[in-house]
């Protein structure tokens, strides 16, 4: 009987040890931008994208709308900014974790 109890709970010890570990995303700097306008992508309307290692893909997990007016002219659709991002590509996509748009850094005058 004892060496039952002693079985059991090794294995409920073992079970209770082999919890799912999360994988440490580390975060990217990456080329954001409207896919259709700034990226040359196919689609239809005005959607978010990045660029990273010179290959472009569609964001899930976060919108163009959720980053300010994209017809603005710092906009997605006029201009491609750099953005923080966390996530992982699913099926050409990019499944973002985190998206976090950068300042844009100001052009400084010549005198």
């Amino acid at each position: 009987m004892k060496k039952i109890l002693c079985i059991a709970l090794l294995i409920m010890a073992t079970l209770a040890s082999a919890q799912d570990k999360k994988e440490n995303q580390e975060s990217k700097i990456v080329e954001a931008s409207c896919g259709q306008c700034q990226f040359g992508m196919t689609g239809h309307g005005c959607d978010l994208a990045v660029r990273m290692d010179g290959k472009s893909y569609f964001v899930d997990g976060s919108s163009i709308d959720s980053h300010g007016d994209a017809h603005a002219k710092d906009g997605f659709c006029a201009a491609v900014r750099k953005a923080k991002v966390t996530g992982n590509i699913v099926n050409q996509r990019f499944v973002a974790t985190s998206f976090e748009l950068l300042p844009e850094k100001k052009k400084t005058e010549q005198k």
